[in-house]
């Protein structure tokens, strides 16, 4: 198959978005990425970061691609958990504690951090609206989350979000407090979660 048509092939798959690190791995050479931007195809998103150019922006995927350390966590993830009604206005993310977030900050982002070593502890992968997979907290690792940080968090939100995730059959407690410990918030998620079930 042409170059060209597997570009096209991998835009189609991955709902318009595309990256620079998706041409290294289909062995695709980058000067089709610059013929399909002057042809008008493609537009550039980000530095690596390409759209179709009829097409609409995946702001979660391409944020991810331009950080791939970065998890959405907390509130994003409370969203994209049906978690809670909101759509998050500024994207909630966590990243290994001594990243550096200059960029990101400045990307409008609301960033947690964590020690290296959790980082991945509970990570999932989900689709974005849009329909592209992208990395996210946990069910679970989202509520250890919102208890390690419920003094910074709307009331309302915190609780709306703990009364749906008690209220789903697909909850797993067990878990939730292996997380807590792991995260040492075992006593905070107990007393909440005790008032509820």
């Amino acid at each position: 198959m042409p170059y060209l048509e597997r570009l096209r092939k991998i835009l189609e798959e991955q709902h318009g978005m595309i990256l620079t690190s998706d041409l290294a791995r289909f062995g695709i050479p980058r000067t089709y990425l610059s013929i399909m931007e002057r042809n008008g195809e493609i537009e550039r998103v980000s530095t690596g970061v390409y759209k179709k150019a009829d097409s609409v922006e995946d702001e979660l995927f391409s944020l991810q691609a331009r950080y791939s350390v970065s998890v959405y966590s907390h509130e994003t993830a409370l969203y994209l958990h049906d978690l809670t009604d909101r759509t998050p206005l500024t994207y909630s993310v966590t990243v290994p504690a001594g990243y550096h977030t200059k960029t990101l900050n400045a990307s409008g982002c609301k960033v947690y951090y964590v020690k290296r070593k959790l980082i991945e502890l509970g990570v999932v992968y989900l689709e974005s609206p849009h329909g592209n997979e992208i990395r996210v907290t946990g069910l679970e690792r989202t509520m250890v989350d919102i208890f390690r940080n419920r003094n910074s968090m709307d009331i309302q939100l915190f609780n709306d979000a703990l009364k749906r995730y008690v209220g789903r059959k697909e909850r797993n407690l067990d878990l939730l407090y292996t997380y807590a410990r792991k995260f040492r918030v075992q006593q905070i998620a107990r007393q909440y979660l005790e008032m509820l079930l």
